[in-house]
């Protein structure tokens, strides 16, 4: 679909020489020689730019914009002027025109003019597009009664400066939260940077959190802004700050009661404005016990603590979530759309689903794929649900074995079979979890005989 472009002007040679320069260039022109008739063809086939003449008979250029802009708030004008009026002009693009420009008309720049404001239409728009997106992916699903609890919370915490802890198992949406929180705080134009503290090795999260000078240690060739420094202004998520090692810690405690910190190898402090949003799959108040977590840490960052509840504690969610997975897989990977039954959707319910909302969405996203029908039916799902049911032995109690080795064996057994099932059954993951190598874990697997049956 061509652009289309309105030329108002109460001179027929000035339209007959911007239609045929601008029909040159390709766009879609109409015209009208008064403001009464542009505004109905605003009104009837809205234009994405307006041409529109100050000095017109009866309804001049400054009236008319003002009533387009009632019409259409986010209408883009540009004002053609006289050289008596400039002031007029100004005034205009104080009104809400994008820009003017000056009679005679030179076309060179008439036509320079309307394509950097279409080009400036077209990432507005890209951007709203992409602010809409953002919407629906933080788009809290459900109206069971800890979902409406929770959507008060956040909408309570979005707006204060305070810290949140969010707390909940794995695949629950934690991340949600957390996005959702920022969208509705005053920094929700400013960064959200994300860091997984489970999946960056040790020896390497202090750069990633307070960034390095070149030379501060082998392999830094460079300077380096860590993720404070690039989230000032905005959020920064710590997700799973439970696997936080006890000495990263301390600085973290350090910067969140100082607000700013030295890189790596550096002396400069900066400074920086950040609202941290933490998140756990460990209860850190165990973790506090054990010694593996600093309480002074847990209560900076419990200010405002939310638990994110799991999927099988809102079963009557199932069906809402189910069909915005569709419509998201029909939208983000233009997957063809679906009906689902009720028989589906109550095989869905009645699953455990220990995977909780990741879990879920996986299975849509391939039972979309697989269905052989028109419709999502029970059949297509029913076998998807059994491959994700995982398979280990039930443990007897530690009396129970006959010695230690046996008893080791069958507690590394339940243990790595409860992080596969927490991770979904992805390997690598688990393993980071774990703090072990991949070929570790498959070793691992295969020595201790977890029967695994992935979901794809």
């Amino acid at each position: 679909m061509n652009t289309r472009i309105l030329l108002v002007d109460d001179e027929p040679a000035i339209l007959n020489a911007l239609t045929g320069i601008l029909e040159d260039e390709g766009y879609d022109i109409a015209v009208a020689k008064s403001g009464q008739d542009a505004l109905k063809l605003l009104k009837s086939d809205p234009p994405d730019l307006v041409l529109l003449d100050i000095w017109m008979p009866e309804l001049d250029g400054i009236e008319t914009l003002r009533r387009a802009l009632e019409i259409n708030p986010r209408l883009l004008v540009v004002m053609m002027s006289g050289h008596g009026s400039i002031e007029s002009a100004v005034k205009a693009i104080k009104m809400g025109a994008y820009d003017y420009i000056e009679k005679p008309l030179s076309l060179e720049k008439v036509t320079l003019l309307v394509h950097h404001a279409l080009h400036e239409l077209k990432l507005e728009q890209e951007n709203q597009a992409l602010k809409e997106q953002t919407t629906r992916r933080v788009k809290m699903v459900g109206d069971s009664v800890v979902m409406v609890e929770l959507r008060r919370q956040i909408a309570t915490a979005g707006p204060a400066p305070s810290r949140v802890l969010i707390s909940g198992e794995n695949g629950t949406g934690k991340e949600l939260v957390a996005r959702a929180i920022h969208l509705q705080s005053p920094r929700a134009d400013r960064p959200f940077i994300e860091v997984n503290c489970a999946a960056i090795p040790e020896t390497l999260i202090e750069s990633e959190l307070f960034g390095h000078e070149r030379g501060a240690f082998t392999g830094a060739t460079s300077t380096r802004r860590g993720q404070f420094e690039l989230a000032d202004g905005g959020t920064l998520f710590l997700d799973e700050v439970g696997d936080m090692s006890v000495a990263t810690q301390a600085k973290v405690l350090r910067v969140l009661q100082e607000q700013r910190f030295q890189r790596l190898g550096g002396t400069k402090l900066i400074k920086v404005d950040v609202r941290v949003i933490a998140a756990s799959n460990k209860t850190l108040v165990d973790e506090i016990r054990k010694g593996a977590f600093r309480e002074d840490l847990y209560f900076r960052l419990a200010v405002l603590p939310l638990d994110v509840p799991a999927l099988r504690d809102r079963r009557e969610d199932i069906p809402a979530l189910v069909r915005h997975f569709i419509q998201v897989n029909v939208e983000e990977q233009g997957l063809r759309p679906r009906a689902i039954t009720q028989e589906a959707l109550d095989v869905l319910s009645r699953h455990d689903w220990p995977g909780n909302v990741r879990e879920l969405r996986n299975l849509v996203e391939r039972v979309m794929i697989m269905a052989r029908g028109p419709d999502i039916e029970a059949a297509d799902v029913e076998p998807l649900v059994r491959q994700v049911v995982f398979h280990v032995p039930q443990v007897p109690s530690a009396f129970d074995y006959a010695s230690l080795r046996e008893a080791r064996a069958a507690f590394e057994r339940e243990y790595i079979g409860r992080k596969l099932r927490e991770r979904a059954w992805n390997v690598s993951k688990t393993a980071d979890d774990l703090k072990i190598e991949r070929s570790h874990l498959h070793r691992k697997i295969k020595l201790l005989g977890i029967e695994v049956r992935p979901e794809s």
